[in-house]
């Protein structure tokens, strides 16, 4: 007789557990508390009633009432909440975001073990968007360090530990749902994009990868409801720490400074020029006695390699020059009329009130009466003379060829080319007469080029290159 036997099935387990992970982290976060004064309400002015209006007296009633109520009210303390951590346990050292704190007249760090201590601004930097805070612990504190955040892979776990919607120590597990995120919140975007939780109050609290190790700061989501729906940013440890390092020495930040402005390198730029892909940064304009004038970078350079690092996208060189240091020298690789240039630059300090290396807004300027001289590409050219120059309100230093008109449906219209716009070159070379323009034109025909590349300057004399279909001739 056989006897039965029982089959055996293996137990179900669920992921690793990170709980000794939180354990040890939790007591290195912080909420982050703050109070503010803001001024009591204005008075509620009364609508218009007719005179003798049954309505009248109940208005005047209700309203004045209202105004006795809330029109000479005190001002009001506000509080808001956040997260941070602390990096430097002896000194008291604490990184959160800059919007946790900004306006704030008191600052309060609680600790995991219900310790407050109030926090004095060390330093705050509005483009990245983060503070350093400090305070006076008795004791050394609980920190914990950055790690090397251009390591981490999409698909890698993080753990996020902060106070979402103040309900103190929350902890949320995901992964690295992409990398080097551009969400249009400064210069400087480069974020770490993620699908553990993140909401309100989670801003200025860190990003663990699985050793411990910070690796990036959360500080924004997309939501419509402002919960989590899988879509929250982190700026990443390399661009923080940086930042940080600056605040804590000098209490404010010092950037490098190039002094050119830039825009996106298209395909259909690219083309025109005869890259054999889109990339780079186009040199729209250089500052006026700028680094990049000293060095002798050119309107028309493509700048395809700063410091020995490759400029994929044009939105990544403010971010290298930024966080080069200031007074070095550095290579600066471009691309000139089909030839590779090599130039030396020495980077100088940015100034809060000068323009990062940013890209190139399009004016659009009203239409005027045509006066016109030659057709080229579905634009009415015309040479530049003064009456032309009081037509359009055009700048005296600025020089070219000047349009009067643009055909609705042609190529010029769809890149915004408008009336009063002055061609200074076509295909980096000079012009100076609508002859000029179709010599070059018809240079490019020839060459099998599809688009033409044009140095547009508006009235002001802001220019900024953009690439016009030959087909439309």
């Amino acid at each position: 007789m056989v006897a039965f036997q029982p089959v055996q099935t293996a137990q179900a387990q669920g992921p690793v557990s990170v709980a000794d992970l939180a354990e040890n982290l939790a007591d290195a976060v912080v909420n982050i508390s703050t109070a503010q004064t803001v001024q009591g309400r204005r008075s509620v002015p009364m609508p218009q009633v007719p005179d003798g209006s049954p309505f009248q007296e109940f208005f005047e009633e209700f309203f004045n009432r209202q105004n006795r109520d809330n029109g000479e009210q005190a001002p009001r303390r506000v509080q808001s909440l956040g997260s941070g951590f602390v990096i430097d346990g002896t000194e008291g050292i604490i990184i959160t975001n800059n919007h946790v704190i900004e306006g704030a007249d008191e600052i309060t760090a609680n600790f995991n073990d219900g310790t407050k201590l109030r926090a004095e601004i060390i330093g705050t930097d509005e483009k990245t968007d983060l503070a350093v805070l400090k305070v006076e612990p008795e004791t050394p504190l609980k920190a914990v360090d950055f790690g090397n955040s251009e390591s981490i892979r999409v698909g890698d776990w993080v753990m996020a530990i902060g106070n979402p919607f103040g309900l103190g120590g929350t902890v949320t597990v995901g992964i690295v749902s992409a990398r080097n995120r551009d969400i249009n919140s400064g210069p400087y975007d480069n974020f770490i994009q993620t699908d553990a939780s993140i909401n309100r109050g989670n801003s200025g609290g860190p990003l663990f990868d699985m050793q411990g190790n910070v690796i990036g700061i959360n500080t924004a989501i997309i939501s419509p409801s402002g919960g989590s729906i899988g879509i929250g940013f982190a700026i990443p440890a390399k661009t923080a720490m940086r930042v940080i390092d600056q605040l804590r020495e000098f209490g404010e930040t010092r950037r490098g400074w190039l002094g050119v402005r830039i825009q996106e390198v298209t395909d259909e730029i690219a083309e025109s020029l005869a890259m054999n892909e889109a990339m780079g940064a186009l040199v729209a304009g250089v500052t006026e006695n700028g680094p990049a004038a000293k060095a002798k970078i050119e309107a028309g350079d493509v700048i395809l390699k700063f410091d020995g690092n490759d400029v994929e996208e044009m939105r990544e060189l403010p971010r290298m020059v930024a966080e080069t240091a200031i007074g070095k020298e550095v290579e600066v690789v471009v691309l000139r009329k089909g030839d590779e240039v090599t130039i030396s630059v020495i980077l100088e300090r940015l100034e809060e009130n000068t323009p990062t290396e940013a890209s190139v807004e399009t004016d659009q300027q009203p239409e005027e009466e045509p006066v016109a001289k030659s057709e080229v590409l579905g634009m009415m050219l015309a040479e530049l003379d003064d009456e032309l120059r009081e037509q359009f309100s055009i700048e005296s230093d600025v020089t070219g060829v000047v349009v009067t008109e643009v055909k609705p449906d042609s190529s010029a219209a769809e890149k915004r080319i408008t009336a009063g716009d002055v061609i200074r070159e076509v295909a980096q070379e000079p012009v100076e007469t609508p002859e000029d323009v179709e010599t070059e034109i018809a240079k490019l025909k020839d060459d099998g080029r599809r688009s033409a590349l044009l140095l547009l300057a508006n009235p002001t004399g802001d220019v900024r290159f953009v690439p016009v279909r030959i087909e439309d001739e």
